[in-house]
């Protein structure tokens, strides 16, 4: 199918049919479902002419209001097998007036990525996420979207000198790579530092476009070769958790990471040690 023809006044890289990369049968029927209840409950605009045999809006509204071809949004609603682009799927979402958690589903649904996904700030996280780690137990602290700690409590600031101590930004990769301390407080420094990269990789994956991640990484290729080489490997992890050893004095410990819901870029890492 040539969509040009078709559709032949809208900008074809909006419609791209990708069969490789194509949602699952389900997923473009829950993602029709999803935008036809979505259009339905939107109130008609004010003075819209005309009797109308369904509630909220007509899909040549929405198709008007995002830009995009009537057929295509029929297609859409009917679960074809077509592809939106994301920036498409950006206009639907805002021509849909649709909430962050509602928005975060439709490109969910369409195995997309928003383009307009806000990273997290230096000011986004509130006041009861920061105080997390002051309420365990156990060393603690939270990490934000680029891997810089925002909060602690005191065992995670004993256990971490060199990092917590205020004496630079805080950020764990610029303290794995960057500081001659780390390798003196971590067991197996070069085995972690491995599993580090892969990890943040994983993340970086989600926010191709974010400068900052952006920029630390070309920060750390050139200053660190141990971060250069592992970076080539493109070897990719989740957080998974494990045991974390320590040196002066000796110390082991399960970690685990807790993924915040509201702010799923932000991590509150925990360690609980390892009676020996």
């Amino acid at each position: 199918m040539i969509l040009r023809g078709v559709l032949p006044y809208y900008k074809s890289e909006d419609y791209p049919v990708i069969k490789s990369a194509m949602p699952t049968h389900a997923a473009r029927r829950a993602l029709g479902a999803f935008l036809r209840a979505h259009r339905e409950q939107l109130e008609p605009p004010a003075g819209a002419a005309g009797r109308r045999r369904t509630p909220g809006l007509r899909r040549e509204e929405i198709a008007e209001a995002s830009g995009a071809s009537l057929t295509w949004i029929a297609w859409l609603e009917q679960g074809r097998e077509v592809s939106p682009s994301p920036r498409l799927l950006a206009r639907l979402a805002d021509a849909l007036r649709l909430a962050p958690a509602e928005r975060a589903y439709l490109f969910e649904l369409a195995d997309k990525r928003d383009p307009h996904a806000v990273a997290i700030g230096k000011d986004a996280l509130a006041a009861e996420i920061l105080a997390l780690p002051a309420a365990m137990t156990i060393p603690a602290y939270l990490l934000d979207g680029q891997w810089t700690a925002r909060a602690w409590n005191d065992r995670a600031a004993e256990l971490f000198d060199g990092w917590l101590d205020g004496a630079h930004d805080r950020n764990l990769l610029r303290f794995i790579f960057r500081s001659p301390g780390a390798p003196k407080l971590i067991v197996d420094w070069e085995d972690r530092a491995r599993r580090v990269v892969a990890e943040f990789r994983a993340d970086f994956s989600r926010r191709l476009r974010d400068p900052a991640l952006g920029a630390l990484v070309e920060e750390l290729t050139e200053a660190s070769p141990v971060f250069a080489r592992l970076w080539r490997e493109q070897a990719v992890l989740g957080r998974e958790g494990g045991e974390r050893r320590f040196r002066q004095p000796a110390r082991r410990f399960h970690q685990t990471t807790l993924i915040v819901a509201s702010h799923p870029e932000a991590k509150l890492v925990c360690l609980a040690p390892i009676e020996t």
